[in-house]
């Protein structure tokens, strides 16, 4: 059963930033917010797979903590 990978995982994240924050340079929030719908949607649908969606969609929720605590928390509860 597929699990969804915590492990850095990039070829090159700051390329990835880049490219990201380019996308949204000179757009209005409202612009933003639909271009991260879309490609939330877009990413879901590559991947597939309800099981990993769901486990992305908790350890995503778990907005009280810092973003690298959630990272570690999240590998601790699925032992990867």
């Amino acid at each position: 059963m597929p699990r969804l990978e915590l492990n850095p995982n990039f070829t090159d994240p700051d390329a990835f930033y880049a490219a990201l924050t380019e996308l949204h340079r000179e757009r209005s929030e409202a612009e933003s917010e639909r271009i991260n719908a879309r490609l939330i949607l877009l990413l879901a649908n590559h991947i597939g797979d309800q099981q990993v969606l769901e486990e992305a969609l908790a350890i995503a929720g778990q907005a009280t903590t810092q973003p690298s605590e959630r990272l570690e928390s999240a590998k601790d509860s699925t032992g990867r």
